[in-house]
C-alpha cells in the first residue's frame, strides 16, 4: 500500500520538539476537496482518500477520520500505483461532484466521487467511480471504517455482494459494495487491482440494508451520477450573479449549499471539528454546528444572489428557536441543526490531533455562552426576508417584539463577544453594534410593513445603543473605535459598522478607524482578529489570519472609494484558496491553511465583497439593499 498522503512542507508548520517523521501522514488542509449529500460531507484527499467523514449527519460520531489520525481514524483509500505520478483535482463545472486525476506517462486514471441526493431520505452513501483513460494502471485499495470517533471496533464480513462492516457498540453497520470481488483483511478491505483503458470500478459505501447486499447496477449508478450532476447545475442556475469572478462566487454559493442541511434548512459553520487555528495548538474546536450569526450572514449572501427558497426556509427553522424561558435570553448562540440546544464540549483523548494539535474537541461549550451580538444578526436577516421576500406574520412579529423588550432591559450587559472568548466578560463593540441593529431594523421593518407599534420605545432604545458607541467606544487619542469600552486596541469586527449602515464610510471618525485596523491588524491582504494580549480571551497559543475578515477589510475599504485598492486586496485574497476554490477559517504566516475546513462565513463575506465591488466597478448606483 502507498503512503496515504506525502510529507507536510515544513512551511507549515510542526509541534515543537516533533519528529518530521511523526507528521508525514498529514496533508494540509487545503489538500482537500468535499462532497455532500445536504444532510453530511466527506473530505478526499488529493491522493484519493476519504479522510473523514461523519454519519448519518454533520454532528454525528466521524466514520472516517485519518484527517486528525492517520492510524487510528479511518480512511477509505483509492491510490493509482504510478511512477512519476502527478494529481489534479477538480469539480467536474457547476457541482459538487469530484474528479481525482493521477497522470504518468505509464498511463491517466481518475475517481469521481459523489454522494447522490435523495428527497425522499434515501440510503445514505458514497459512490466512487474508478476509470482509466489510457494505459493500463494497477490500484491499491484500502477501506477501513472507524466507527464513533474511532472509539468502536468492528467486524468485516461477506455478506452476499459486500462487506458489511458492523461495530461492536451498537452502531449502525456500513456494507462496501464494489463491481470487484472485495478481499477482507482483519477488520477492514485491502486489496490491489488492476483496469486497462476503457475499464471501469465502481465502489459504493453507505448504510447496511438488504439493497446493500444486492450486486451493483452500473446502469442506475450511472443514472445517480446524471442526476446528481443535474440537480447541482440546475440550483447553481438560479444564481443572479453574473458579475467579475463568477466562478469563485458560484463556488462559494455551493459550498453553503453543501453546508445547509436538506432536512431543516439550518447551516452549518463548518463540517469538521479539531482542525488547528495553529499546528500544535490548543485552539481547536467543532464547528459542526449552526452558528446562528453565520446562519443570518448565510442568508444575506443567498438573497443577495436570488436563492430564496434556501432565504425561506432558515427563516422557518429560526423562528422556531425563539425560547423566552433561558436565562440567556430568548435566543442561543449556536444550535445542533435540528434544533436541540444542547451541544456538550469533551475532549477525545485517543485521538492523535491533525499534525499533533490537541486536544482534539467534540461539541461547543459556547453554546452556554451570551453574545448579544446575535439579536442584531437575527433582526437583519428577518429585515430582508420581508423585505425581499413575503412579509412578517402577525405572531412572529408579536414574537420579535417579545424579543427586543428582554433585550432593551440587557444590551448593556457584559458580554463574551463574537470571538466567544473564554476569558472575563466585556462590554464589546461588535455586541453593542448588532444590539442597535436589531433595535434599526425593527422599526425599519415596522414603517416598510406598516406592523403595529408603538415603536417610540424602540426608537429611544436604537438611539440610547448609538449614543452609547459614540460617547464610550471612540478612543480619542488613538482616533479609532475600540474592541471594547475603555480599551486602547481594535478589532476586526469593528469593520461590519459601515457594512451595518450604522456609520458612513467616509465619515471621518470611519476613514480614522479604518486606517488604525489597517496599521494594526493588517498584513497586505491577511487580517488578524485582534492583537493577542496575555490573558484576554482566556486561551494560550495564537492563530493565523482570519479570512472572512480579510473580505470584511476589503468591503471596508470599496465603501469608503478605495476602490482599486479594494480590488487589489480582493484578487489577492482569491489566490489563497485552495485548488478547488475553497478556503478554510484562517490562513498561517506560512499560506498554509489553518483552522476548521470549509468554513461558511468565509465564502459568504467573499460573495459580499465581490457583489459589493462589482456594483462599484461598474458605476451602478449605490443603492442601499439593507
Amino acid at each position: 500500500m502507498t503512503k496515504r498522503g506525502k510529507k507536510a512542507e515544513k512551511s507549515a508548520g510542526k509541534p515543537s520538539g516533533s519528529n518530521p517523521d511523526e507528521v508525514s501522514d498529514f496533508l494540509p488542509i487545503e489538500d482537500y476537496g468535499v462532497l455532500g449529500d445536504l444532510r453530511t460531507l466527506a473530505l478526499v484527499s488529493r491522493t484519493g482518500s476519504i479522510d473523514f467523514f461523519c454519519f448519518p449527519h454533520f454532528d454525528s460520531p466521524t466514520v472516517f477520520a485519518a484527517l486528525l489520525d492517520p492510524q487510528k481514524g479511518g480512511h477509505f483509500c483509492i491510490q493509482a500505483n504510478l511512477k512519476h505520478s502527478g494529481t489534479k483535482q477538480l469539480y467536474l463545472p457547476d457541482t459538487n461532484i469530484l474528479l481525482t486525476r493521477f497522470l504518468s506517462s505509464e498511463g491517466i486514471a481518475e475517481i469521481t466521487d459523489f454522494m447522490p441526493i435523495f428527497k425522499d431520505g434515501g440510503r445514505g452513501r458514497i459512490v466512487r467511480r474508478v476509470a482509466v483513460i489510457h494505459g493500463k494502471v494497477e490500484f491499491n485499495m484500502q477501506c477501513r471504517p472507524r466507527f464513533d470517533y474511532a472509539r468502536a471496533s468492528n467486524t468485516a464480513k461477506h455478506h452476499g455482494n459486500a462487506v458489511v462492516f458492523r461495530p461492536e457498540d451498537g452502531h449502525p453497520p456500513f456494507a462496501l459494495q464494489s463491481t470487484l470481488k472485495l478481499k477482507i483483511d482483519g477488520d477492514g478491505v485491502e486489496q490491489s487491482f488492476r483496469l486497462k483503458a476503457g475499464e471501469v470500478a465502481w465502489f459504493v459505501f453507505g448504510e447496511d440494508g438488504p439493497e446493500a447486499r444486492e450486486e451493483l447496477n452500473t446502469e442506475e449508478l450511472q443514472a445517480e451520477f446524471e442526476k446528481t450532476s443535474e440537480f447541482w447545475r440546475s440550483w447553481i442556475a438560479q444564481s443572479n450573479y453574473k458579475g467579475r469572478w463568477r466562478e469563485m462566487v458560484n463556488r462559494s454559493a455551493l459550498v453553503l449549499k453543501l453546508l445547509t442541511d436538506r432536512e431543516y434548512g439550518s447551516l452549518v459553520a463548518a463540517p469538521t471539528f479539531g482542525l488547528p487555528e495553529s499546528i500544535g495548538g490548543s485552539r481547536n474546536w467543532d464547528y459542526r454546528y449552526t452558528w446562528l450569526r453565520d446562519s443570518s450572514f448565510s442568508l444575506y449572501a443567498m438573497m443577495r444572489l436570488g436563492f430564496f427558497d434556501e432565504a425561506a426556509q432558515f427563516q422557518r427553522w429560526i423562528h422556531d428557536r425563539l425560547n423566552y424561558d433561558s436565562p440567556q435570553g430568548p435566543l442561543q448562540v449556536l444550535y445542533r441543526t435540528n434544533g436541540d440546544q444542547e451541544t456538550p464540549e469533551i475532549e477525545l483523548d485517543h485521538l492523535r490531533g491533525y499534525m499533533d494539535s490537541k486536544p482534539v474537541r467534540v461539541g461547543n461549550a459556547a453554546w452556554k455562552q451570551l453574545q448579544l451580538d446575535i439579536y442584531g444578526e437575527f433582526l437583519d436577516s428577518v429585515y430582508l426576508a420581508a423585505k425581499y421576500g413575503d412579509g412578517i406574520s402577525i405572531d412572529d412579529w408579536e414574537n420579535i417584539k417579545r424579543m427586543l423588550e428582554w433585550l432593551s432591559k440587557n444590551w448593556n450587559q457584559p458580554d463574551d463577544g463574537i470571538w466567544e472568548i473564554r476569558g472575563s466578560r466585556k462590554h464589546f463593540l461588535h455586541s453593542r453594534l448588532m444590539c442597535w441593529v436589531a433595535f434599526d431594523r425593527a422599526v425599519r421593518l415596522g414603517a416598510k410593513r406598516s406592523l403595529t407599534g408603538p415603536f417610540d420605545w424602540m426608537e429611544k432604545t436604537r438611539d440610547a445603543i448609538a449614543d452609547d458607541i459614540y460617547t464610550n467606544f471612540w478612543n480619542e487619542k488613538l482616533q479609532s473605535f475600540v474592541q471594547y469600552k475603555g480599551a486602547d486596541v481594535v478589532d476586526a469586527a469593528i469593520l461590519l459598522m459601515p457594512l451595518m449602515r450604522f456609520i458612513s464610510p467616509s465619515d471621518p471618525k470611519w476613514i480614522s478607524t479604518l486606517n488604525v485596523i489597517e496599521r494594526e491588524l493588517t498584513v497586505d491582504t491577511f487580517v488578524y482578529r485582534y492583537k493577542h494580549v496575555k490573558g484576554f480571551d482566556g486561551l494560550t497559543g495564537d492563530e493565523g489570519s482570519f479570512t472572512a475578515c480579510c473580505f470584511w477589510f476589503v468591503e471596508a475599504l470599496a465603501r469608503s472609494h478605495q476602490t482599486a485598492k479594494a480590488r487589489l486586496l480582493f484578487e489577492k485574497m482569491l489566490g489563497y484558496a485552495n485548488h478547488l476554490g475553497l478556503y478554510s477559517e484562517e490562513v498561517g504566516y506560512s499560506g498554509r491553511h489553518l483552522g476548521n475546513f470549509p468554513q461558511a462565513l468565509t465564502h459568504l463575506a467573499l460573495i459580499s465583497a465581490a457583489t459589493y465591488l462589482d456594483r462599484d466597478l461598474s458605476g451602478e448606483e449605490r443603492t442601499p439593499w439593507r
